[in-house]
Parts: C-alpha cells; sequence; structure tokens
C-alpha cells in the first residue's frame, strides 16, 4: 500500500525544509509527498520544490488545500500534516502495520516542540481527550484510506475546525487509530499567545462550535 503525505502550507519558507527533510526516507520507499502552497509571498515552494513529489496551488484555506491535495493522489492512505509537524522515518511502516487491509482512519500521539513543563500538560491532555472523544486534530497527523475519505466527503469547506468535523464524520463509520508514536508539533502559536491564554481560547472556540456557533465566526476569533 502506498501512503499519499498531503502538507498545506502558506508562508513556511523557514520551516518547511524540517519539516521535508524526515519525510526522503518515506519517498525512497514509495510513498509520495504532496505540498499545496495557499498563496505564500515568501520562498515555500522554492524552499520545497526538490523534496516534494509535486506542489500545487489552491486558495489559503487548510480544508480546501488539503482537499486539493487529495484530488490528486494517487495512494491508497492519504496522511494530512501540518507544515510545521515532524515525523520519525519509519512513521509509514507504523501506520501500514495499524490498517492492514482494512478502511481504517485514526492519529498519532502529539508531543509539542518546547522545552516548558506546561506544554508536556497540554500535550497530555490533547491526546487523552482524542482517546476518550475519537476526535482527532491536525496536530496529530490524521490519516486514512482514500476510500473511507472519499465516502465521507472529505474535509468539510470550514476556515476552522475542519479537521474536528471531518474526525466526527469518521467516527460515525468507526472509532479511530490511536497510535502511541508520537509526531512532534511546533509549540510556537503556545508560546507566543501564551500557554495559558492559548488553552482557554481552544477550549472556548471549541464550546462554541459544540453549541452551534459558526466556524466562519470563530475563525475571526482564532486570528
Amino acid at each position: 500500500m502506498q501512503l499519499s503525505i498531503v502538507i498545506p502550507a502558506r508562508n513556511e519558507a523557514e520551516s518547511i525544509r524540517d519539516t521535508l527533510q524526515p519525510l526522503q526516507s518515506l519517498r525512497a520507499r514509495g510513498h509520495e509527498v504532496i505540498l499545496v502552497d495557499g498563496g505564500s509571498d515568501d520562498d515555500t515552494l522554492d524552499v520545497a520544490a526538490a523534496l516534494v513529489d509535486r506542489c500545487l496551488t489552491a486558495p489559503a484555506g487548510r480544508a480546501g488545500q488539503m482537499n486539493a491535495g487529495a484530488i490528486s493522489a494517487s495512494g491508497d492512505i492519504l496522511w494530512f500534516l501540518h507544515a510545521d509537524t515532524r515525523v520519525a522515518p519509519a512513521s509509514d511502516q507504523v501506520i501500514l502495520a495499524a490498517c492492514g487491509a482494512a478502511d481504517c482512519w485514526g492519529r498519532f500521539d502529539v508531543r509539542l516542540s518546547g522545552r516548558r513543563p506546561l506544554l508536556r500538560l497540554v500535550e497530555h491532555l490533547m491526546n487523552l481527550r482524542s482517546r476518550l472523544t475519537g476526535i482527532a486534530t491536525g496536530d496529530q497527523g490524521m490519516f486514512v484510506t482514500r476510500a473511507l475519505f472519499d465516502r465521507v466527503g472529505g474535509f468539510p469547506d470550514l476556515p476552522l475546525m475542519e479537521d474536528i468535523e471531518l474526525s466526527k464524520r469518521l467516527r460515525a463509520v468507526h472509532r479511530p487509530l490511536c497510535l502511541r508514536q508520537q509526531v512532534v508539533t511546533s509549540s510556537r502559536r503556545w508560546e507566543e499567545r501564551g500557554i495559558v491564554r492559548t488553552i482557554g481560547l481552544m477550549w472556548v472556540l471549541r464550546l462554541a462550535y459544540f453549541l452551534g456557533v459558526p466556524a466562519e465566526r470563530l475563525a475571526v476569533r482564532y486570528d
């Protein structure tokens, strides 16, 4: 089985090489890497060109960019990675061993890159919440078989919470595989905005979404 690794990016020239470099061993084993740029005005595409199999462009918006990558993908399993997420070189083997030949979906445990002790608590709670609820987030490196992704209609056209909504659709089919192996996601958002403040903001946004507040309104608050 082949993986198609889809990475939405926008203005990630400084960090995209660190994301793509560990994926080169996966490319050597026959998997493909697709970067979907959302209108960068820096050198993201130039830096990425030699390290991916395909560079695409799409209107800015993570959901639309990932759907565009999925449309062009040829793999049996779609693996969606954020542009600031790094994976272990053998992560493809972990996914293939977990999925077998059946339709499946799931995610990895996440580790935040910073060293502050509070970040350890944050990542622990993120992973625990995911196991309890069957909801995965983009920071956790979501993967899904192509057939199942197509069956649920892909990512919804939302400016925020697209990963939550996709998880809900997939969970209606069956619960996710929650892999213990970690992917490392940048903690820059947490540290720049304040860890406690970011925790509070994300809980408020998720609660509001659960209560029916449109994602478009929540995206303005998030930004």
